[in-house]
């Protein structure tokens, strides 16, 4: 197996592979928690004033830096309160687009260099309305204005200022929490401890082959399991569709500019492909000559990344779609439902 280079590959190494070198940066972790520690405890005070809508929110996100699966997952539970009969949207920062001073709303045919490739993705897939801006309550407000009973913020964890009736963490349960320290020492957002104060934690088990993986969260702490499964690709103007079967024992280019790029090639050499490596950094925008190589070589990518490919015009370019399966009962989601109806 070959690959490329990680331009990130160093900061990689000291997070989860174990390089002593997270020692120097330690001084701005320190730092970094006590702007964190005083921040919380602003909010929790009323210090800094935290914005109730009109509508209730479900805030999705993580404690960790990178990818975990939380994108699927938002589109999972958009999906799930649309059966129990909810009117559910989105809302998230946009992130790799370039939103202006005002909110935006953002359809399957949006730009992703305006509004970012997540939010393209998740107005495609999630089928409920998306609304993108940097200021979260801004962007709820705005999203509540288009008949929408409830709102689901996308990696909104550590943003206090919009009020929140349920908290879940994505999880990444192979990387899990890496060496445990906080940014940019290690790649956690906010202490472990976080976690004490969410509703319920969703656990990405796709993939289980690290020391690293979850092994012990708090006590108490309600968690489900999902993995995100695959079964074929779609060619990028969405012409052809073949199973994943079909390249099976195959030499592939695997394009990957996401959070956790490890996860996508293990993913594809899981279906038994030999995988050549292509990583850039989380939103990176692709160039066609991104996608070109001096063979006759399949290129595979992932559905966030062949959002911001549509109009390419490369052979033998496909993508692979992902949903979230859940081998547990779903009965907390009847509870969320509850107290959703409890705060409406």
């Amino acid at each position: 197996m070959s690959k490329t280079a990680t331009p990130d590959s160093f900061i990689q190494r000291i997070w989860y592979e174990g390089s002593a070198g997270y020692w120097i940066f330690l001084p701005l972790s320190w730092i970094f928690a006590g702007i964190v520690f005083l921040r919380r405890r602003l909010y929790e005070r009323g210090v800094f004033t935290t914005v109730r809508i009109n509508r209730p929110v479900v805030v999705v996100g993580n404690i960790t830096v990178g990818g975990t699966g939380k994108t699927p997952v938002t589109i999972w539970l958009a999906r799930q309160l649309k059966e129990r009969g909810l009117q559910p949207g989105i809302i998230s920062r946009g992130y790799g687009g370039s939103v202006g001073p005002k909110p935006m709303q953002v359809g399957p045919d949006s730009d992703p260099k305006t509004v970012g490739d997540e939010a393209v993705l998740m107005a495609k897939r999630s089928d409920c309305p998306v609304v993108v801006h940097q200021n979260r309550v801004r962007a709820a407000q705005d999203l509540s204005m288009l008949g929408v009973d409830v709102v689901i913020a996308d990696d909104g964890l550590q943003h206090y200022r919009l009020a929140r009736q349920y908290e879940i963490a994505v999880i990444d349960g192979t990387r899990g929490f890496g060496n445990g320290q906080l940014l940019p020492a290690g790649p956690l957002r906010e202490p472990v401890s976080r976690l004490q104060t969410i509703d319920r934690a969703l656990v990405n088990k796709s993939v289980m082959r690290s020391k690293h993986a979850v092994k012990n969260l708090p006590n108490g702490l309600p968690v489900t399991d999902f993995y995100l499964k695959g079964t074929t690709a779609r060619s990028l103007d969405e012409s052809e569709e073949l199973p994943l079967a079909r390249f099976a024992g195959r030499e592939v280019h695997a394009v990957a500019a996401i959070g956790n790029p490890g996860r996508f090639f293990m993913f594809l050499e899981s279906h038994g492909m030999q995988v050549i490596e292509h990583s850039f950094p989380d939103h990176a925008r692709l160039r066609e000559k991104d996608l070109r190589y001096d063979d006759d070589l399949d290129v595979l990518m992932t559905e966030k990344d062949a959002v911001k490919c549509a109009d390419f015009t490369v052979a033998k370019c496909w993508y692979v779609p992902v949903t979230v399966e859940v081998d547990q009962p779903l009965d907390w989601l009847d509870e969320l439902q509850e107290r959703l109806s409890a705060n409406d």
